[in-house]
């Protein structure tokens, strides 16, 4: 029913910043917590931002605090996440997920989302 795409990926020098956008299709996802995650070669997909439903509270991994900011823009149906001071460990696929939980509060468990886009890449060289 939700159709989710990720854009703003890309080939970056350490130290820039990148913005990545998720954008919905179809049925709104307003309603609904939002998270980012991200998956390097031949690792496990790890958790990175989540933001409740109305935006009103935001959690990120200790790996990417003070460095990534997850915000959404409910009237357009985009989820967006900035990304300042790249480091070359941050190199992944990120992708941008849907909570099961309508009117939820931050969630950083994969198997809490239900919804998944195809992913972007990012790439961070040293």
């Amino acid at each position: 029913q939700v159709q989710l795409v990720e854009s703003g990926g890309g080939l970056v020098q350490a130290g820039a910043s990148l913005r990545l956008s998720c954008a919905a299709s179809g049925r709104t996802f307003s309603t609904y917590p939002m998270g980012w995650f991200r998956q390097a070669p031949g690792k496990e997909r790890d958790f990175v931002c989540t933001i409740s439903w109305n935006g009103g509270n935001t959690y990120c991994a200790d790996s990417v605090k003070g460095r990534f900011t997850i915000s959404r823009d409910n009237a357009k149906n985009t989820v967006y996440l900035q990304m300042n001071s790249l480091k070359p460990e941050d190199t992944a696929v990120y992708y941008c997920a849907r909570n099961q939980r309508r009117f939820g509060d931050t969630s950083y468990g994969a198997n809490e989302y239900d919804y998944w886009g195809q992913g972007t890449q990012v790439t961070i060289s040293s």
